[in-house]
């Protein structure tokens, strides 16, 4: 049984993560942010502790992470870095303060969070770090600037962190999602999203659960000598 934290677990890919995990035996807190409701369903649905922060403030990520160890009992075996935000519009129309956000939260969150979970690992000399990136960070995005260069710094910091702390017995690699049915892509008129279905090569959307599911693969101890991979579930879309 390992002790799990998951940002971003309230809904999507991160419930899903959350879900996962719980079934697997583990015991698992989970981040969010503003849906309080959801959180408090899905913390009570599958006995999760829900944290309350903004992971763009380093001093809220610090407190959630004290407050994870307190209720799982030890220091965290398994980080997800899941919670993103984005902003879609063309380039010039962005301010620097949603520039600010959308980078704050998805790659420097990322990096407070392993960064303040990594030292207890390597006392342990056994983590694994999961973070969740985006076929966009791979292909880019048009009028996703923002989104698509946090998912690109995503892979770096996955490849950096294997090399830094792989003789600690610590484990990082990343997972790239395609087009996942999600809230995020919930708005996508129907022609649109049937024009994406059949440019991949499965000709379908993928399921939270499938993402999911190669987290949980990834923290496993099968997963012991995978490491600075960055793994696409996107049905081949951005092959």
């Amino acid at each position: 049984m390992k002790r799990v934290l998951i940002s971003g677990g309230s809904r999507g890919i991160g419930r899903a993560c959350v879900e996962a995990f719980a079934q697997n035996g583990d015991s698992v807190a989970f981040i969010y942010r503003t849906r309080e409701a959801e959180a408090m369903e899905v913390a009570s649905t599958v006995g999760a502790v829900a944290i309350r922060a903004d992971i763009s403030n380093p001093d809220e990520v610090q407190r959630a992470i004290s407050e994870a160890e307190a209720a799982l009992g030890g220091p965290i075996d398994v980080l997800v870095n899941n919670a993103a935000i984005s902003w879609i519009g063309q380039m010039q129309d962005m301010t620097d303060g949603e520039w600010r956000a959308v980078l704050d939260t998805n790659l420097s969150g990322a990096f407070y969070l392993s960064r303040g979970v990594v030292s207890g690992m390597v006392r342990n000399h056994y983590g694994r770090i999961v973070n969740v990136g985006s076929m966009w960070g791979k292909v880019g995005a048009s009028c996703e600037v923002a989104y698509s260069a946090t998912k690109a710094g995503l892979r770096g910091m996955t490849m950096a962190m294997a090399k830094e702390f792989g003789l600690s017995g610590i484990t990082v690699n990343c997972v790239e999602p395609g087009f996942i049915a999600t809230e995020m892509n919930a708005a996508i008129d129907e022609e649109s999203r049937q024009a994406i279905c059949d440019e991949t090569p499965l000709g379908r959307m993928g399921t939270p659960s499938e993402v999911a599911a190669a987290i949980l693969f990834l923290a496993s101890d099968a997963a012991g000598f995978i490491t600075g991979q960055v793994i696409g579930v996107d049905g081949g879309l951005a092959v």
